[in-house]
């Protein structure tokens, strides 16, 4: 299995999510601000900003290197800060779509022509915000566009057998609650593994039950 990719891992989705790929023998890396490997045990590290696209491209070949051309790959990063329309400007706002989208896109170009030339992989994005909140412009805005990129993604590369789909998670994340991240780590898992003929563009985590 040449493995999973996880960007943006942080201890919360992207270590629950590191976790359930692991169990099931996938290598797993782990590309993120901090490189850490968050407590877990034989996972390769990479530290970048996502926002830096010449040193995401570099992560993501050193992986592929270590790995081979991963089987999955979780785009986890984003930045969630409260923000209304009456207080925005250009650089916060261009910096929170740099990361919560352009990132994923960058990713995407660098890894799925690879995956659509072997015929299959996972390029799975985590999302949120199913109801746009004006007190939260830039997250909003930026999962609005991981909706439309899922939907792009999966014009270019799902007829070469590339799955690409979303995660939206609709609340604060935080173990012991309805949004546990080992719960919302199922998923992943869930989607990665669905037959060509099931594939599903998205799947919502709305606390009271799941909903594709």
């Amino acid at each position: 299995m040449p493995g999973a990719v996880i960007i943006g891992a942080g201890p919360g989705i992207g270590r629950s999510v590191a976790r359930r790929f692991a169990r099931e023998g996938l290598p797993v890396a782990l590309v993120s601000r901090t490189g850490t490997a968050l407590d877990l045990d034989g996972v390769l590290t990479y530290k970048v900003d996502v926002a830096d696209e010449d040193r995401l491209r570099e992560a993501l070949d050193a992986a592929s290197a270590d790995l081979g051309t991963p089987d999955v790959v979780v785009y986890n990063a984003a930045i969630i800060r409260p923000d209304t329309p009456g207080e925005a400007s250009a650089r916060p706002q261009l910096e929170a779509w740099a990361v919560n989208v352009v990132g994923a896109l960058v990713a995407a170009a660098h890894v799925a022509p690879a995956m659509a030339r072997r015929g299959s992989g996972s390029f799975l994005i985590t999302g949120g915000m199913p109801e746009p909140k004006a007190g939260y412009v830039s997250l909003s805005l930026g999962k609005a566009g991981v909706r439309t990129l899922v939907e792009l993604l999966d014009q270019e590369y799902g007829p070469s057998g590339v799955h690409v789909a979303s995660v939206t998670v609709a609340g604060p994340v935080a173990p012991g609650t309805d949004f546990d991240p080992n719960d919302i780590a199922e998923h992943y898992w869930r989607l990665h593994t669905q037959p060509r003929d099931g594939w599903e563009r998205e799947v919502l985590h709305a606390g009271g039950g799941v909903r594709a």
